[in-house]
């Protein structure tokens, strides 16, 4: 078996009574792309920092390339760090900045001068050696901040939430550069976001924290189209979520009674349920069709609102005794043509799209 290249194993991180991480086990493979996703509180930064050597964790260990870093100082762990404030020297010029890594670890003067030229152009900030973070915009220090941290060449750079506070367009713009550069260089990236398509747009595989622990680990692709708790589902991208009784149990999937009496069969499910317990069961909002009311094995409702976004339609649909269905079709779709709010439609999908959830009982 080959050994991972950084494994964190069983880390937990206690503050009085409260536990902010619980028993977090992950390995990365050398290259990796891997983000930490979560909502606040998750306790997706909180790991990150112990492995920077920030905090020192209640229990657990941290080990690259097989050997533990936990007695390691974070100034001697080697490993690059981007926070979500550029945390630049207000007074030291960019190439300064950029050159600070190397100069606390005595390198000559010849290779600091090399290295901070390759890592400005590795972020395409050449020629800007002289000029002062005050004078540049925030993507601009954005990216100083990334070449400080590239420019020992750190086996595993951390970035905790670094586009946060920059608008949608140029957090977009530095994405795609920070995934060049990862490409480039091929080093390790764990990142922290709690934005779904940032993750999804950057990442080999996302992390989802909830509540101090790992819901599930897998690609962006895997968790969406097979999430393994209900708060994954809600978590990375639509969902429709519909309460529902269990009908009957079938090894992994079930048959459910939803509200206006549709029945559902073959459902695959997620968790431990019995007859007449209740589950969510999960649509997505691009897996349902919709066509004239009348359409067999289909859930029927009313057309509350239409918004054209482009590219696709959304449309909201009344159901008796749920919440409103998201429903988005194509631009274009034959069931768009003569679509009113107000008119009697009927939803279909492929119960292999779906998803149940039971519910605690």
């Amino acid at each position: 078996m080959t050994e991972a290249f950084l494994s964190i194993r069983g880390i937990r991180k206690v503050y009085g009574v409260v536990t902010a991480v619980k028993n977090v086990t992950m390995d990365i493979a050398e290259g990796e792309f891997m983000t930490f996703l979560g909502p606040s509180g998750s306790g997706k930064s909180t790991t990150l920092y112990v492995l920077a050597g920030f905090q020192d964790p209640t229990g657990g260990d941290i080990l690259l390339k097989g050997e533990s870093l936990l007695s390691t100082p974070s100034h001697k762990r080697n490993i690059g760090m981007v926070f979500q404030r550029y945390t630049l020297f207000p007074h030291l010029s960019v190439g300064e900045n950029v050159a600070f890594p190397l100069r606390i670890r005595r390198r000559p003067q010849a290779e600091i001068a090399e290295r901070v030229r390759a890592a400005l152009k590795l972020v395409r900030l050449e020629g800007l050696e002289d000029r002062m973070p005050a004078k540049m915009s925030g993507g601009q220090q954005q990216r100083v901040a990334l070449a400080r941290a590239l420019v020992y060449n750190p086996p595993v750079l951390l970035m905790d939430e670094p586009l946060s506070a920059l608008d949608k367009k140029l957090r977009e713009e530095i994405q795609f550069e920070i995934r060049r550069i990862h490409q480039e260089t091929g080093v390790t990236i764990l990142y922290v976001t709690h934005d779904q398509e940032e993750a999804l747009r950057l990442s080999d595989r996302i992390a989802v924290f909830s509540q101090g622990e790992i819901d599930q680990i897998g690609t962006g692709p895997e968790l969406y189209a097979d999430p393994a708790t209900r708060f994954v589902a809600g978590f990375i991208g639509d969902s429709n979520f519909i309460d529902a009784e269990v009908v009957a149990v079938d090894g992994r999937s079930a048959r459910l009674a939803l509200p206006g009496g549709a029945i559902i069969d073959g459902v695959p499910l997620h968790g431990t349920a019995r007859v007449k317990d209740r589950a969510s069961l999960l649509l997505r909002p691009e897996r349902i069709d919709l066509r004239a009311d009348g359409a067999a094995s289909a859930i029927a409702g009313e057309v509350r609102d239409i918004t054209f976004l482009g590219n696709n339609i959304h449309v909201l649909v009344a159901t008796p005794g749920a919440e409103p269905i998201s429903v988005r079709l194509p631009f274009g779709h034959a069931a768009l043509a003569g679509l009113a709010t107000g008119a009697r439609v009927s939803m279909s999908f492929n119960v292999a799209d779906a998803h149940a959830f039971a519910q605690a009982r």
